[in-house]
């Protein structure tokens, strides 16, 4: 074995462990890098822990995203799901000001999971594909928001239900960040679980997993579920430290995508790893916020976020074996 091999060795053996995220976990740590030349007080505790606690929501969603996006289907409901979370909740402590913070939350996650649920049986059950059925959840949700409302929500959340999106424990650390730590850590266990590798062969081949045994339908709704409920959790911490609007969840089910998408995982199921998927999700909130620091029109955050769908979906379908095999016939090796 040359030197030479022999020191690439260790780099090709992380690159594999990294897996199809290594590309995000790199844009991560230059996104970082790049925020802490921009502001060099990027990175005081306080204001580090604030940029996490601004990511938690689309962090969260976009874990729930990947369960549904990797066993084969979307999910475009997730922001109406939010947006409609704030509102009951804000609607609901109108007419009951005294209701105990943790019976909402508990209301919203359980409606959160409904719909998710309701996602799954049409998409399964009734073969409706899950582009359309979730996008007509979403028109669905957003107009019973504006005919309850009137397109001007009503009541103000408690500060006990907002402590969860603004509050800290021990006085230092936001509720938030635990909470984001907590969904990531039931959805990397999730995805190691039987269920997880379930949901994985179903998006990767529907017909081999269900000659394998595989219950493929009831893995897609549970995947629908908790995506819902993954949703409703966000409205949570949207809730806590945006206030109430009729657009609190906008645009949310886009990003949710595009993170999801940047961290590797392949449109159609099938391949792609959670964790990856989280760390898009922090990577496109470190960009909005240097763009921020920039000067960068807030508008233009949509077009950043088409660049990085047909960018990263592009290099995903791109067949780099190929072109692998083609370099190495023109130069007459053989590959190292």
């Amino acid at each position: 074995m040359s030197s030479q091999t022999a020191t690439a060795a260790p780099y090709k053996r992380v690159v594999r462990s990294l897996g199809s995220g290594a590309p995000v976990y790199a844009l991560l740590v230059v996104l970082l890098v790049a925020l802490a030349a921009t502001d060099p007080g990027f990175y005081e505790p306080d204001r580090f822990l604030a940029f996490v606690k601004r990511a938690a929501p689309l962090v969260i969603l976009a874990a729930g995203q990947y369960l549904v996006i990797v066993c084969g289907e979307f999910d475009l409901s997730v922001g109406a799901i939010v947006t409609a979370g704030v509102v009951a909740a804000a609607e609901v402590y109108g007419s009951f000001p005294n209701a105990p913070w943790l019976l909402i939350t508990a209301g919203l996650l359980l409606a959160g999971a409904f719909t998710g649920l309701v996602n799954g049986l049409i998409t399964t059950r009734l073969r409706v594909p899950s582009f359309i059925t979730t996008l007509g959840m979403m028109l669905i949700l957003e107009g019973a928001v504006f005919y309850w409302t009137g397109g001007s929500p009503h009541g103000q959340l408690s500060e006990g239900f907002r402590q969860l999106g603004r509050g800290t424990a021990m006085g230092w650390l936001p509720w938030a960040v635990l909470a984001c730590l907590v969904a990531g850590c039931v959805a990397v266990l999730l995805m190691r679980s039987d269920f997880g590798r379930t949901l994985v062969a179903t998006g990767d081949s529907e017909r081999a997993a269900a000659l394998a045994g595989v219950r493929v339908h009831r893995a897609r709704v549970i995947a629908f579920v908790l995506s819902g409920a993954a949703a409703a959790l966000a409205a949570v911490l949207v809730g806590g430290f945006s206030g109430v609007s009729a657009q609190a969840g906008r645009g949310y089910e886009f990003e949710a995508i595009t993170a999801v998408v940047l961290g590797g995982v392949v449109l159609g199921g099938g391949r792609g790893s959670v964790v990856a998927a989280m760390a898009g999700a922090f990577s496109l909130q470190a960009l909005f916020t240097l763009l921020n620091l920039q000067g960068v029109s807030g508008a233009l955050e949509s077009t950043v976020q088409g660049v990085i769908v047909i960018a990263a979906v592009g290099l995903g379908a791109a067949d780099w074996s190929r072109l692998r095999r083609r370099r190495t016939h023109s130069s007459g090796g053989r590959p190292s």
